[in-house]
């Protein structure tokens, strides 16, 4: 009890010059020391953006260890000492933001502690950034996309307005008839018909704390994939409960305002509800992003995973889709993935376009990720 209590002290005092405990914290208590130091220590009360990156985790993992009562509590603080205030109410400051993933992230993980007055200019807020990256992303995501789903339905033999020219004329070079200047189409190449949805892709999202800009990213890159008639894009997020966020997915900001940033974290339980809705396997990328923390049922988890690869779908683990450098994750289970040939791997948003093109292209993924993933 003695130790119990010196170590509430330590966490209030806040560690470094002001503990005099002479506790130590475990690996659980630290994360919540840390949670409590994003928002009360002075040197990062001030951090929105690309300066601080993990308050918005730190903001979401508070769910995970305080009851609901005290989470409230420090989210109102927070909306308070990080100046989100100001931000929100001032038109000036709204001006002046700079598009950053990590803002986002953190009015996602205080939407429910936003004044409600205040709730449209962060809708506002969040719209900017997510414009900007729509602008940036929408273009690649859907040239490399749609260019893999033209490449994979294409045949032999085509009809007349079947027929990829481009590709058939390079096929037939070696047909070249000087004499009459043209070239023999002894080998045709067609897109051949198309089906109502060629391809099922599938993102599982976690949505605990650690993930903000994963899920930022994830939301952005769902809502361009489900505006490409030729794919069937669901949207799954998760902690220890799970939402299909599928119908939000016309309007990336609605979808972005749906997650909940924070908690735990069930993967198994997430792996379930997604393996229920998945009707052509062989037909289906499942892109699942965590880092792979199980607080479920790892063994049962990995018996999905199992499954799901001997199924015929094309399971993919981003780690992280971010900028933000090397991940924190589970190397046990990212190597279990590793003896069923899944890949497990961080992936920055410029990546994806072209991951999803080889993903649809049925590409060796592994040799993908040597040529151009750095490790």
């Amino acid at each position: 009890m003695q130790e119990e209590y010196l170590k509430r002290w330590r966490l209030i005092l806040g560690g470094d010059e002001a503990d005099g405990t002479g506790v130590s914290l475990s690996k659980e208590e630290i994360r919540m020391d840390e949670c409590l130091e994003a928002v009360y220590d002075s040197d990062r009360s001030a951090g929105l953006g690309s300066s601080a990156p993990k308050v918005s985790r730190w903001l979401g993992d508070i769910r995970e260890f305080f009851p609901q009562s005290v989470v409230q509590v420090i989210q109102r603080d927070a909306v308070s000492r990080l100046h989100l205030h100001e931000l929100l109410t001032e038109p000036e400051m709204l001006e002046g933001v700079v598009p950053d993933v990590h803002l986002v992230a953190t009015l996602m993980s205080l939407s429910r502690a936003i004044p409600e007055k205040s709730k449209a200019t962060a809708r506002e807020v969040v719209r900017k950034v997510v414009d900007e990256l729509l602008r940036k992303l929408a273009g690649p995501t859907q040239q490399a996309v749609t260019g893999a789903l033209n490449r994979s339905s294409r045949r032999r033999n085509p009809r007349y307005n079947e027929i990829d020219w481009n590709t058939t004329i390079t096929k037939n070079l070696k047909n070249y008839q000087p004499d009459y200047k043209t070239i023999i189409p002894e080998i045709r190449i067609g897109y051949g018909r198309r089906r109502k949805a060629m391809k099922d892709i599938v993102l599982c999202i976690d949505q605990s704390g650690s993930m903000g800009a994963s899920v930022v990213y994830s939301g952005i890159f769902g809502s361009v994939l489900a505006s490409i008639p030729a794919v069937s894009t669901r949207m799954v997020v998760f902690d220890t409960e799970v939402a299909d966020l599928t119908d939000e997915m016309e309007d990336p900001v609605d979808l972005l305002f749906g997650v909940q940033l924070g908690g735990g974290t069930d993967i198994d339980r997430a792996l379930h509800y997604c393996m229920e809705r998945i009707t052509r396997p062989e037909d289906t990328t499942l892109v699942l992003v965590t880092d792979l923390y199980e607080g479920g049922n790892e063994r049962e988890m990995r018996k999905k995973f199992v499954r799901l690869v001997q199924s015929g779908v094309q399971l993919i683990v981003l780690l992280a889709l971010n900028d933000d450098g090397s991940p924190s994750y589970d190397r046990g289970n990212a190597a279990f993935l590793g003896t069923l040939g899944v890949p497990a791997f961080a992936c920055t948003p410029d990546k994806f376009p072209e991951l999803m093109s080889a993903a649809i292209n049925k590409q060796d993924l592994n040799l993908w990720i040597a040529q151009n993933i750095k490790s």
